[in-house]
């Protein structure tokens, strides 16, 4: 990870919530706790964290009830979350209710009693596994376009396809919710065209999202024009697969595809 993660732990047991943050700082990972609702969202609102660890917080069912508001939020629905339970003996009256925890969208369950340095070192290894994973959107009008795109994308096992869009608004509107590190953007759509729809994303998510542009015709116009877009990298359509797979590569990382330069736009 080329970057310090930023986790949110959200517990109202203080001095295990400290434990945990003193023993994930020691793996190089940044946190902020929140013991209550509130203060949770302005956290996630202010700094879009890797992973949100999900314990207990009174009243009983408002960790449930944070959680969905965090999944119906634009730009974090696809942060993962771990959910720490309360140890048996207080189910009574604390922790995570049994049809709460079969609805939850949960990467991972935890139950206490659990020592923060083993907590710690299983949400260090959940974050190295997401932080492999290149999560594209497709925006094509052409369904062939797109089922040969997610044919070739489905057998990479680092790419992860979030999202299709058939036409440029469309294609904004799963940018801002989906949050995805690429989006590979037809040039000629209905609605928006893909120049125009790079544009909103490039001003609306700044670096978070990418765009590499596809494109029939591999002409300089295009070329030009979406460089003046925001995208990082333009590919014809006709590329070799082998072609395609570089370029995504290159542009989650921030770099030109074939020079392996980062972008500074």
């Amino acid at each position: 990870m080329k970057r310090k993660d930023l986790i949110l732990v959200i517990e109202d047991d203080m001095e295990f919530a400290r434990s945990l943050q003193d023993d994930l700082q020691l793996l190089e990972c940044e946190v902020m706790i929140a013991s209550e609702k509130e203060k949770a969202r302005q956290i996630v609102l202010a700094h879009k964290p890797s992973l949100i660890l999900l314990g207990t917080i009174l009243p009983r069912g408002e960790a449930y009830r944070l959680h969905k508001w965090f999944k119906q939020t634009p730009g974090l629905k696809e942060v993962p979350h771990v959910v720490l339970d309360a140890s048996p003996e207080n189910h009574l009256n604390r922790g995570w209710r049994r049809d709460e925890g079969m609805r939850v969208e949960a990467v991972e369950y935890f139950c206490k009693p659990i020592k923060t340095e083993v907590l710690a070192n299983e949400i260090w290894k959940l974050i190295a596994v997401e932080a492999t994973e290149i999560k594209v959107l497709i925006a094509d009008d052409h369904a062939m376009v797109r089922e040969g795109i997610r044919t070739l994308l489905n057998l990479q096992q680092d790419i992860y396809i979030v999202g299709e869009a058939i036409n440029g608004v469309e294609a904004v509107d799963k940018a801002l919710q989906l949050s995805p590190d690429v989006v590979l953007m037809d040039v000629v759509m209905p609605d928006r065209d893909g120049i125009e729809a790079t544009k909103q994303i490039a001003n609306q998510c700044k670096e978070n999202v990418k765009v590499l542009m596809l494109s029939q015709y591999d002409d300089e116009q295009n070329l030009l024009a979406s460089n003046q877009a925001g995208a990082l990298g333009f590919v014809s359509k006709k590329s070799a697969s082998s072609k395609l797979l570089e370029a995504v590569r290159a542009v989650s990382r921030g770099e030109r595809p074939g020079n392996g330069q980062k972008c500074v736009s």
